[in-house]
């Protein structure tokens, strides 16, 4: 176990410059400073691995060195907030020509930074329902180090547990908000006129135009992608493997319908309110 620590470990830090020198390689220079900086923002459980791919797909098509292995937090993996001069820091280090990614709030610092003229930020998120299925799965089948995995599993079932995911839980130490809450940023994110913000939908279901509309999104800073626009969308596409991602489970949009029963649908309307309709999900909230 100690020799495999060892090992990751020193994985992890030779990973920056063997990547840096496949860089080098492929776009014969030394220098990354042409193209403009890249943030890929997400909302847990939205297909942020999926945006992953994409941004791993642009160091292919443009010169940067490599994309950032960790993702930088608002909440730390022990699930404490992280103070935000904190994060700043994180994201000023971010190298040169190396893109970043990550799950940050709109808070004033972050919006602030990442926002600066010459910029290139996108923000994932995806149909509420949807992501707290993802969120069930992921925390009962795939991660035992969730903070939700012990309690889920002490439920009888999946309908027991969506409940709470919906509802949210204030007890004996357990704390997770209520979907309402936790949208609350992604609203935040949506006002921001320089953060491109992306639905998890329209990168699987209109796949083609998204991609082009993140393209644009890095030459309105003034920079000129040097792959040609056809070449670049094939790059993208050819990035674009879910399977590949290790918390992939379905990578379908609407599959809430398949769990959601007439109780939850019911329950989400009284704790969420017209919250699918204001994203522009529903019409109305007759569904």
């Amino acid at each position: 176990m100690n020799q495999m620590r060892l090992f990751q470990k020193i994985r992890r830090i030779a990973r920056p410059y063997g990547k840096t020198a496949q860089a080098v390689l492929r776009w014969r220079r030394f220098s990354f400073q042409e193209a403009p900086p890249i943030f890929g923002n997400a909302k847990p459980k939205s297909g942020s691995h999926l945006l992953l791919q994409i941004l791993n797909g642009f160091t292919k098509i443009m010169p940067y060195r490599y994309v950032d292995a960790e993702p930088i937090r608002t909440i730390s993996k022990d699930g404490v907030r992280r103070p935000a001069d904190e994060i700043l820091n994180d994201l000023r280090h971010l190298p040169q020509g190396v893109i970043g990614w990550g799950y940050l709030d709109a808070t004033r610092e972050n919006a602030s930074f990442l926002t600066e003229a010459g910029r290139v930020n996108y923000f994932i998120y995806r149909d509420p329902r949807d992501m707290l299925i993802s969120q069930v799965f992921f925390a009962t089948d795939m991660h035992e180090e969730h903070g939700m995995h012990d309690f889920y599993i002490s439920l009888p079932d999946f309908d027991e547990r969506l409940t709470v995911a919906i509802t949210g839980i204030d007890k004996d130490g357990l704390k997770m908000v209520s979907v309402k809450q936790r949208y609350e940023g992604v609203f935040q994110w949506l006002e921001q006129k320089k953060v491109l913000c992306i639905r998890f939908e329209d990168l699987i279901n209109n796949r083609d135009t998204t991609l082009m509309s993140m393209l644009d999104e890095v030459e309105k800073t003034g920079y000129k992608i040097p792959t040609p626009r056809e070449k670049s969308l094939s790059i993208l596409v050819e990035a674009i493997q879910p399977k590949k991602s290790h918390t992939f489970r379905s990578g379908k949009t609407g599959g809430w319908k398949t769990y959601f029963t007439e109780e939850h649908k019911s329950l989400f309307k009284d704790v969420a309110g017209d919250l699918v309709v204001r994203l522009g999900y529903e019409e109305n909230n007759d569904w």
